[in-house]
């Protein structure tokens, strides 16, 4: 495979050559390689200015990240093979971590894989591509996942909002078997189901695992509310791990449908109440009703997708978690999360300071949560470290 050349700026290639996998559109030495010259999707080697290979990327001359690395190695280009690899290599790491095949199996850059996504379900997966070199080499990973895991079903959730940047259509495809419904999963030892046709992104969020296994100690006995639930990843593990009742907050009805079938599997349907609405009504209407919960999970969306929407997003996530801080009994456990890469650690943490000492209270953090281990971090790239919860006891000032 003849590959074309990128050519760099002088010192475009320091970051590389630290670790980084990212090509932006102004490192990139136009006069010697005009990225008009380039198709979406294309496969180049990666020169810096004095002409020494830096390994082969995939680009996209239209996006301001222009193309992102792919191997080292400036002759082996993505494909069947080089993806076959990457899987084994991404499958080793998860079956250190997890006894059931039940995980994010490959997380873009952090995997070697960027603009690739595969969450697994025992035998099912789910595939998101979000970039145009992905998709040129969507029939070889469709080929890798065969070879490396046999699944009984594949189903493609190529529906993000990043393949609207990148020019790409979105769909949702079932390119092998047949997908259930409900899909079959286990999360901490509990079992539970995921809507990977209709559910959000690739059906479930992996990526909280190890903090729901610390609510899950701390359950028995409590009464839990789940905002912002999706189909009760914290709130139904809570009620299997003995919470007296459960009570889940999301905007989707079909997502509170999911979660009262998951409540079904643990024989908790009585335990188990959905609220359909907005969080911050829906929170507002119980503090008017004077509810109190001993455990209040709150893992919003991204309220800050990008840098421009800090400050509200900052706003955003001080009002609900305000709000959770009011429906808490004396002693009570707040779970605080964000999703949000823009969001800084220490910024949530002097946000639970300001909204215990706005309401009279003292917050003690015992416990931080990080994103599980099929969700590593790759050490040069900060957006790969995005998750965070905090766990604070709200006490009454003393």
């Amino acid at each position: 495979m003849l590959m074309q050349t990128l050519r760099l700026k002088p010192g475009a290639d320091k970051r590389l050559r630290g670790g980084h996998l990212w090509i932006y559109s102004n490192e990139v030495d136009t006069k010697m390689s005009p990225l008009k010259m380039f198709g979406i999707g294309q496969q180049v080697v990666v020169e810096n200015d004095r002409g020494k290979e830096l390994g082969v990327a995939y680009l996209n001359p239209n996006n301001l990240i222009c193309g992102r690395i792919i191997s080292r190695d400036s002759k082996q280009p993505l494909n069947r093979s080089l993806l076959v690899h990457r899987l084994k290599v991404a499958l080793s790491l998860r079956e250190m971590n997890y006894d059931q095949p039940c995980y994010r199996l490959i997380y873009g850059d952090s995997d070697g894989l960027p603009g690739l996504v595969i969450d697994r379900y025992f035998d099912v997966v789910a595939v998101q591509v979000s970039s145009a070199g992905m998709e040129a080499v969507l029939d070889d990973i469709i080929d890798a996942l065969h070879k490396v895991l046999q699944p009984s079903a594949i189903v493609l959730r190529n529906d993000g909002k990043m393949r609207e940047m990148e020019g790409l259509e979105t769909y949702t495809d079932v390119v092998h078997g047949e997908i259930p419904d409900l899909c079959p999963l286990v999360e901490n030892g509990v079992k539970l189901m995921a809507p990977l046709l209709k559910g959000q992104k690739t059906g479930w969020f992996y990526d909280h695992r190890d903090s729901r296994a610390k609510v899950n100690q701390l359950a028995p006995g409590k009464r839990v509310l789940d905002l912002f639930s999706y189909v009760g990843g914290w709130g139904i593990q809570a009620m299997a791990s003995g919470a007296d009742e459960v009570v889940c907050v999301d905007a989707s009805h079909y997502a509170l449908d999911v979660a009262r079938e998951n409540a079904r599997l643990h024989d908790g349907e009585s335990r188990f109440t959905g609220l359909h609405g907005d969080a911050f009504e829906a929170c507002k209407a119980l503090v008017d009703e004077r509810e109190r919960f001993d455990i209040v999970v709150c893992d919003p969306p991204a309220f800050i997708q990008k840098k421009k929407d800090i400050r509200n997003g900052e706003r955003a996530y001080a009002r609900i978690n305000n709000l959770a801080m009011r429906l808490l009994n004396k002693g009570g456990v707040l779970v605080s999360a964000s999703c949000s890469m823009h969001y800084q650690r220490e910024s949530l943490v002097d946000m639970i300071r300001a909204n215990s000492r706005e309401l009279d209270r003292t917050a003690q953090i015992f416990h931080v949560g990080y994103q599980g281990a099929d969700h590593p971090i790759h050490p040069a790239i900060p957006e790969t470290d995005y998750l965070k919860a905090y766990f604070a006891r709200i006490l009454a000032a003393g």
